[in-house]
């Protein structure tokens, strides 16, 4: 199980989305309150940003907790960014453990990361894995379950598929294939997409900012986003889409 938390809006930095906040992402890496399974995320943290004028995203990803990096309390507190996608780990067990399966993935101009598990893993998700060609599940980054969904979108997104119905078709697939828990977020830096399926899920607007996460923060005022639910969200305007149950 992880934590995850994606930012649109006026400049800002690093350190004043991910760590500041009471009760934000870099508390629940040791204290979620939200979270059902697992009781700690400390198997690893990643942090992508967009800079102004270059699409393609920075990341900072170590397999350490994220209050164990001294270097990455400097770097927030200087980095300044419009968007970000940022999370903590809690490795789904016979995962890879390094910093390769620490989200965001990317690809071009997304972010990507995956709070949740297929139960099934590794030997169950068979069906799962044949949706993709031989080769590109030899290019996965990393053998862990959040890898493989992530393969499986960005096959979608780079073959011209809207975000949106790329991850609700990817979800759909995820279900068919096994139980698990599918909250997925995804960002190119002006739009945030995401699922809720699973695991809570919430939004916050605010007039220059919009945020989705997994649970809130103790900053302002939060929305619970339904299960079984798709979001798109921009800093000017909020959709939910319900999302076909399992059966």
């Amino acid at each position: 199980m992880c934590r995850h938390l994606a930012y649109l809006g006026a400049e800002t930095t690093l350190r004043d989305v991910v760590v500041v906040p009471p009760q934000g992402l870099y508390e629940q890496s040791w204290q979620p309150r939200m979270q059902k399974y697992g009781t700690v995320n400390a198997d690893g943290f990643g942090v992508g940003w967009y800079a102004d004028g270059d699409p393609q995203p920075a990341r900072y990803r170590r397999a350490v907790p994220i209050w164990a990096d001294a270097s990455f309390a400097d770097v927030a507190r200087v980095t300044r960014t419009r968007a970000l996608l940022a999370a903590v780990r809690s490795a789904t067990e016979g995962t890879s453990q390094g910093e390769d399966a620490a989200a965001p993935y990317a690809d071009g101009p997304w972010l990507f990361s995956h709070n949740g598990r297929l139960d099934a893993w590794p030997d169950g998700v068979g069906a799962l894995a044949a949706l993709l060609p031989p080769a590109e599940l030899l290019r996965l980054e990393s053998r862990c379950d959040s890898a493989l969904l992530w393969a499986l979108l960005r096959r979608r997104l780079t073959a011209g598929e809207p975000a949106g119905d790329a991850m609700a078709a990817v979800v759909a697939a995820a279900a068919a294939a096994t139980e698990g828990r599918f909250n997925l977020l995804l960002t190119d830096g002006r739009t945030i997409t995401a699922t809720a399926f699973g695991d809570t899920l919430f939004i916050r607007e605010t007039p220059d900012s919009v945020r989705v996460a997994s649970e809130p923060d103790a900053d302002g005022v939060w929305t619970e986003v339904p299960d079984r639910t798709l979001v798109t969200a921009t800093r000017e305007a909020v959709h939910l889409h319900p999302l076909p149950d399992r059966s």
